[in-house]
């Protein structure tokens, strides 16, 4: 479904992302793992067309989407969950879920609300007021409002308690099992290795590793070497 082949990415002259390639095939969850600054945000946002790369090529369905504009990523099937969550504050849940377009009608509010039950008791909450993980659901759940293929979670774990942790890990697992496919970035690497198929472990802008699950519980130098664990 996602390929993405050889990437260099930049910030202005800084070289950040080095000759990057992964994949996602459907119904697939993909780990990037790593620890903080390690590159995992900015192959998101390369994918994203936020920060298109200078060298490489994105396919999405076939179809190449290098540089590709965010908006249209979207229509694509293609939803992105930044890690720094950006509800619109002033607005309430429920407003909050009516602004993104949607290019189907699989995913509706009540859909919505009963994957986060937490969301449909205060969708007349203000989002400004939510606690961080409230605000995390709220940013998952207006990602889905798109109808995605593909749904990138950027660091969805990051700043929440352990509860909050192992509520949003089972609503992850019920999108796989609804066959949405997920590209999943994180350094909190237990959290990650109880949803993923398969991991790519990044650092310095550079894939360390790639392989299963088990393949990489069982390789402790790269655990020990690029992920502290």
């Amino acid at each position: 479904m996602l390929s993405v082949n050889a990437i260099h990415t930049y910030y202005g002259i800084s070289h950040i992302l080095f000759d990057v390639s992964l994949t996602v095939s459907k119904g697939e969850v993909v780990g990037l793992l790593g620890r903080n600054g390690a590159g995992k945000s900015t192959t998101m946002r390369s994918i994203m067309g936020l920060t298109p790369p200078k060298q490489g090529t994105i396919t999405f369905n076939g179809q190449e989407i290098t540089g590709k504009k965010a908006y249209l990523l979207v229509r694509d099937g293609i939803a992105y969950v930044p890690d720094d969550r950006r509800v619109f504050a002033d607005l309430t849940v429920e407003d909050n879920l009516e602004i993104p377009f949607s290019r189907s009608n699989e995913w509706t509010k009540e859909r919505v609300y009963d994957l986060f039950p937490a969301l449909g008791e205060m969708k007349s909450r203000r989002a400004g007021n939510l606690s961080g993980g409230e605000q995390q659901m709220l940013t998952v759940a207006r990602a889905l409002m798109t109808g995605p293929e593909l749904l990138l979670l950027d660091e969805p774990t990051e700043g929440l308690a352990p509860l909050i942790v192992r509520d949003l890990e089972q609503q992850i697992l019920k999108l796989r099992d609804a066959g949405i496919s997920i590209l999943l970035s994180e350094q909190n690497v237990k959290s990650a290795l109880k949803l993923v198929n398969r991991v790519y472990v990044i650092d310095n802008g550079r894939i360390r590793f790639e392989g299963t699950v088990a393949e990489l519980e069982a390789n402790e130098d790269i655990k020990k070497k690029y992920l502290m664990v």
